[in-house]
């Protein structure tokens, strides 16, 4: 398999969704991008074609790989055009009852032997595989945002995983050029369980006025080396997201580290969810999300 181009399904056109899908195009692989929405389906697109472009214009692509790439990019709101993939990737709302309702839907569409990956990583991978007729193709694969530009992936099996699944899941990965850590179908898996009591801290930290957040993000670039801040990171993210995603890790854990800070509920009652509106802890005149 690690050298065939497959048809890849990313179900959902928001931060993740798209993002995946940049990963998958650029790897070369047929890339069909999925919305229930048709205005989502296009802001999707817009935003994998952005990040081509901005490639180019930085000197990381050839404008020849960029129109390679770009030409490997459909889209559609219609699961049935979905019928030939050879893996479907699942980037939705953190919605069990949805993904497990999507999930049975194709069984009736695609062929027995499609992966099914889920982007999870709040909600069990055994749960959402319980939707499918065959809960051992299910694999969680969880993509650090943001997928194009971050080089790892979580994997976790359900209970139910068929080793096939997992094996080839692996080698899909290695198409993509990602680093694939596997861990257990725990609440968070290992990135999570770190970053979102992280990311909670620094923004207590900018709410005690410890610092600003440039401040803050400086020293994190500076002092610990990571490649962006944790504001301009939650930015990219998004705070409802954020939100969603602590909250759902606090429900499960009831562990105080994971309940978003007071501040989080103000920005995303404001609408200052990040780059995707155009401010967030930062302001923005280019909304693109990731490649910028």
């Amino acid at each position: 398999m690690i050298n065939e181009k497959k048809m890849v399904a990313v179900l959902g056109a928001g931060t993740m969704g798209s993002g995946i899908a940049t990963v998958m195009a650029k790897a070369g692989h047929s890339t069909m991008l999925f919305d229930v929405n048709e205005q989502n389906l296009q802001r999707g697109l817009d935003t994998v074609r952005g990040f081509f472009d901005v490639s180019v214009q930085k000197g990381k692509l050839t404008s020849e790989e960029a129109e390679a790439a770009k030409k490997t990019l459909n889209g559609t709101t219609d699961l049935h055009d979905l019928a030939p993939s050879d893996v479907v990737v699942e980037a939705i709302f953190e919605d069990l009852s949805l993904k497990k309702e999507t999930f049975g839907r194709l069984d009736d569409i695609v062929s027995e032997r499609t992966l099914f990956h889920t982007n999870t990583s709040t909600l069990s991978v055994t749960g959402i595989a319980s939707g499918s007729k065959i809960p051992g193709r299910v694999v969680g694969t969880h993509y650090c945002n943001p997928a194009p530009l971050m080089k790892l992936v979580e994997l976790a099996d359900g209970r139910h995983t068929e080793q096939w699944a997992h094996e080839a899941t692996l080698e899909f990965l290695t198409t993509l050029g990602k680093t694939t850590v596997v861990t257990k179908d725990r609440p968070g898996f290992i990135v999570n369980r770190f970053l979102i009591p992280w990311e909670n801290s620094c923004i207590a930290a900018l709410e005690a006025g410890l610092g600003t957040k440039e401040s803050i993000d400086a020293a994190v670039k500076g002092a610990l080396g990571h490649p962006m801040g944790p504001f301009q990171l939650l930015d990219i993210v998004g705070l409802d997201i954020h939100q969603q995603v602590a909250t759902r890790l606090y429900e499960q854990l009831r562990d105080p580290r994971f309940f978003p800070p007071p501040m989080v509920d103000r920005m995303v009652a404001a609408g200052d969810l990040g780059r995707k509106t155009g401010r967030g802890f930062y302001d923005y005149e280019n909304t693109r999300l990731f490649g910028s």
